[in-house]
């Protein structure tokens, strides 16, 4: 590298099933027009993953996609899945049976950052009277890489007269360490509050978990001021008041749950963008690759009209740019011209409007060069 050249981001854009590749063409579309306004250069290309990469090659992800996705900046990811390979069984761990899961695993994104926040033009498209949601701006942390969902001690037992079903929900101290870390420091850059979700009036990974995450908070970040909840009580709570809510820590399933329920201060699941990350850069460039996707599914009812919400990709491509390019002016510019495109009254159809995937990422765009 010539000294005071900055290399390309590398992007490796993987469009998944479903109206994943519609929105993360959408998504690489905002990226490019907002590279070029903050002198940014990109290097981007793309493969396919999941149902798509099963159907061309007989594998959800193909060794080759994992090699280019260990040497990118970022991955910019569609959702996956859909009834035509929701029923094929794998050789492997639960990994192997989800390519997305499986980049997971393979990049070890451990931390998934998934933002909600009430946009003034939708609050009539949420479940709440406006003034119980208005400025409502959470940030569900969910573990990403543990638990229930990776455990390999899971199985169907057909001995006996009962069939019984079982998946272990584990995690080791270092996991939780490592993973609640990132979750006081995404607090600490925010207005310092961190509630921590868990079950540990039930489940011993849930003592264990408030311990650490209890540990942790007392040790290295005591101006963080830290909460702890129950998972119900936290549901509760969140459907009842989501402005008293600022950081949500929670574990793989928890926080699966929590994330899509505070899509509701929203309006949409289409709406919220996520990034998985194994670490927190301070500024600059990460190191290590991240994931980039929406929290919504792969839609299979309404791929190829034209009408998905590509707000949540394109979002995510704010995020992307704030924690794997280091551009938190670029992020900044995407964030803006989406409220400006959400006054103007753009809207897809789950928002009420009757505006296309493409004309809600033109207005973004002209927003974008307009900032």
């Amino acid at each position: 590298m010539v000294l005071g050249v900055e290399m390309a981001l590398k992007i490796l854009a993987l469009g998944g099933d479903g109206i994943g590749p519609e929105v993360v063409h959408s998504g690489l579309q905002v990226l490019e027009a907002v590279a070029a306004t903050v002198s940014l250069k990109l290097d981007i290309s793309e493969d396919v993953l999941h149902g798509a990469a099963f159907d061309a090659y007989g594998v959800f992800v193909r060794k080759e996609t994992l090699h280019q996705a260990h040497h990118s900046d970022a991955l910019l990811v569609g959702a996956v899945g859909g009834p035509k390979w929701d029923h094929i069984v794998v050789e492997g761990g639960p990994e192997e049976q989800d390519g997305l899961m499986k980049l997971r695993h393979e990049l070890e994104v451990f931390a998934s950052l998934r933002w909600a926040r009430a946009y003034d033009p939708l609050l009539s498209r949420t479940p709440f009277r406006p003034e119980v949601v208005r400025n409502s701006d959470v940030m569900v942390v969910r573990e990403l890489c543990g638990g229930a969902m990776f455990s390999p001690t899971r199985g169907i037992d057909n001995a006996g007269e009962s069939r019984r079903a079982y998946d272990l929900n584990e995690y080791t101290e270092a996991e939780i360490v490592r993973f609640a870390r990132i979750g006081f420091e995404v607090a600490r850059r925010r207005t310092g509050k961190l509630l921590s979700v868990d079950k540990a009036n039930v489940f011993m990974a849930g003592k264990l978990w408030r311990e650490v995450v209890q540990e942790i908070g007392e040790s290295e970040f005591p101006d963080v001021a830290l909460t702890h909840f129950f998972a119900d009580n936290a549901a509760y709570q969140l459907s009842c008041n989501p402005g008293d809510f600022d950081v949500i820590l929670a574990d793989n399933l928890f926080g699966d749950i929590l994330s899509d329920q505070s899509a509701a201060v929203s309006g949409s699941l289409g709406m919220l963008p996520s990034a998985c990350l194994s670490e927190l850069p301070q500024s600059g460039r990460s190191e290590r690759p991240a994931i980039y996707e929406p929290v919504h599914g792969s839609a299979p009812d309404i791929a190829g009209a034209g009408i998905a919400n590509p707000i949540g990709t394109i979002l995510s491509v704010a995020m992307l740019l704030e924690y794997s390019a280091g551009e938190s002016v670029g992020a900044r510019k995407i964030s803006t011209a989406v409220e400006a495109v959400l006054q103007a009254g753009f809207t897809t159809p789950d928002l009420g409007g009757k505006h296309t995937s493409q004309q809600m990422t033109d207005e973004v765009i002209r927003q974008v060069r307009r900032i």
